[in-house]
């Protein structure tokens, strides 16, 4: 009988040394594995992770935001210049493949009815707003900025209300309406037409007291003067601020949209008076322009976000990944959108480098 129970007792120390073992080698790291996946968020992941471009084809003008419900927010020009579409996803990659939801259209006639362009998604007080610019069907170039207001939490499924046109100081022709706020102070950047001087479109700056309305006098904080600025139209325009390192930085878009299309940068000191024209330094070369060695062209019209991270800033922009255009390039549909990693300066300015490849981002 003692040998018998010294067998069984061995055998059960065999098999509790290799169900130990198992545990270790197996069980373990992948419940470690797992508590890692449970405890990891989108910021864990690697500044654009995932990221391919072209990230959205045929989208220009692009706009993208990353709200306080971890979503990214994303819309730009219809090749139509019909609709106002919008996107949402938890990664800049999740939203090539997101539902492009039209939230609204437009009108068959007068105000809203033609050239609907450059779109911007805002939160502002609890509330969604849009800007854009749009010309009438019976006067097509009769370019003027709008607003568009959402209540809903989720932008793509509340109703979007039609705030009208954005007045400016004068009526002519204008676009590209941009907003930020400053140390309590929300201001409103965009292009507009003096037709008292020569030239197409100049960047103008002003206070804003509501959403839909801007106070006081315009300022005009850069025009096209620079050779680089003034190929096929003298422009202006595009303006998006990033405020960083002690300044206020805007970029901006210059020439006509072909491969002549840059990007320029004006820059203030954060303490300055914003609507003082003399405290915006203006870079005298742009500082985002085409690479035929990447085969890029045109990038520009550009936005700012913050990556998955929640520290790398990003670049959305877009550029034609070929020169030649058949026509006139307001026709063309090619301009896609891009992403890639904004670089800064130990001067603390931003380094926009090159356009990249198309393909994977570089890490």
């Amino acid at each position: 009988m003692l040998l018998k129970h010294d067998h069984k007792y061995f055998v059960i120390r065999i098999m509790t040394t290799f169900f130990g073992l198992f545990l270790i080698v197996f069980c373990l790291p992948a419940l470690a594995l797992a508590q890692t996946d449970a405890n990891s968020t989108p910021t864990d992941k690697a500044a654009g992770s995932g990221i391919s471009n072209p990230l959205i084809e045929q989208r220009a003008d692009p706009w993208c935001m990353r709200h306080t419900d971890g979503f990214y927010y994303f819309t730009a020009t219809v090749p139509a210049y019909d609709r106002i579409e919008l996107r949402r996803a938890s990664t800049i990659a999740g939203l090539a493949t997101a539902e492009a939801k039209v939230i609204w259209r437009k009108h068959e006639k007068g105000p809203m009815s033609y050239h609907i362009w450059a779109p911007e998604i805002h939160h502002i007080n609890g509330k969604w707003y849009i800007y854009f610019a749009a010309g009438r069907a019976e006067d097509i170039w009769a370019i003027r900025i709008y607003v568009l207001e959402c209540s809903a939490s989720n932008p793509l499924e509340g109703e979007w209300v039609e705030k009208g046109q954005l007045k400016t100081n004068w009526e002519s022709f204008s676009l590209d309406a941009t907003t930020f706020e400053h140390r309590g102070v929300r201001y409103l950047v965009w292009a507009q037409k003096d037709p008292k001087i020569q030239g197409n479109t100049n960047l103008y700056i002003a206070k804003m007291d509501t959403p839909w309305s801007i106070t006081g006098e315009q300022v005009m904080i850069t025009k096209p003067e620079y050779p680089w600025e003034q190929i096929l139209f003298w422009v202006n325009e595009g303006p998006a601020a990033l405020i960083r390192n002690g300044r206020v930085f805007i970029s901006y878009s210059a020439s006509g949209t072909n491969h002549n299309y840059c990007m320029g940068l004006l820059t203030a000191d954060e303490d300055a008076d914003l609507l003082d024209a003399k405290s915006w330094q203006k870079s005298p070369v742009p500082v985002f322009k085409s690479c035929p060695a990447n085969s890029q062209y045109g990038p520009g019209h550009n936005s700012f976000t913050i990556a998955e991270d929640g520290k790398t800033d990003l670049l959305v922009y877009h550029a034609r990944n070929y020169k030649d255009i058949v026509g006139d390039p307001l026709h063309n549909p090619d301009r896609h959108t891009r992403v890639q990693i904004l670089h800064w300066k130990p001067d603390g300015t931003p380094s926009f480098g090159e356009p990249v490849l198309d393909g994977p981002l570089p890490k």
